[in-house]
């Protein structure tokens, strides 16, 4: 039998070193890999349900006047029919996840409500008059509440 070279192994096994410390490079380099796509995949998927939920967000926006002036108008004229058609409309908001913000009575938030004057009241910071309803879309603020906040006068003069 021939002698190995006892230089060739250590070659080969440097060589074998290298081939093992590359293939474990390039699997951390495609978990990585395989990572980043899955988020990307993730974030694209939410992004388009995201776009899908408010995609009607500007058109609410613009129907919204309308349903104002819908309501003022039917409360003025008592109409069975405007209220039949009234209920139809807030039936499909609804049905959008467009919700109205129930605002009289509550504490005042800057969140949702946005403060147009202050009146004398009983206690601070409570909303004693709805000038314009506020409405939230799939939870989110689409328009905040115009209000009235109460403003107690004697706990302000003591």
């Amino acid at each position: 039998m021939k002698k190995i070279d006892e230089s060739v192994l250590k070659e080969k096994d440097k060589a074998i070193e290298d081939l093992k410390k590359q293939l474990s490079e390039a699997q951390e380099n495609w978990k990585r890999a395989l990572a980043d796509y899955q988020n990307l995949e993730k974030r694209h998927s939410e992004d388009r349900v995201n776009f899908i939920k408010f995609s009607i967000k500007n058109f609410v926006l613009e129907l919204l006047p309308v349903v104002d002036a819908l309501e003022k108008t039917h409360e003025y004229l008592q109409d069975k029919g405007l209220e039949l058609s009234l209920k139809q409309l807030h039936k499909i908001l609804k049905a959008q996840n467009v919700e109205k913000i129930n605002v009289l009575g509550k504490d005042f938030d800057i969140q949702m409500m946005e403060a147009v004057s202050v009146a004398d009241g009983k206690e601070d910071n409570k909303v004693i008059t709805e000038l314009s309803p506020g409405y939230t879309l799939h939870g989110s603020i689409l328009r905040p509440a115009k209000v009235i906040v109460s403003k107690n006068v004697q706990n302000s003069k003591s």
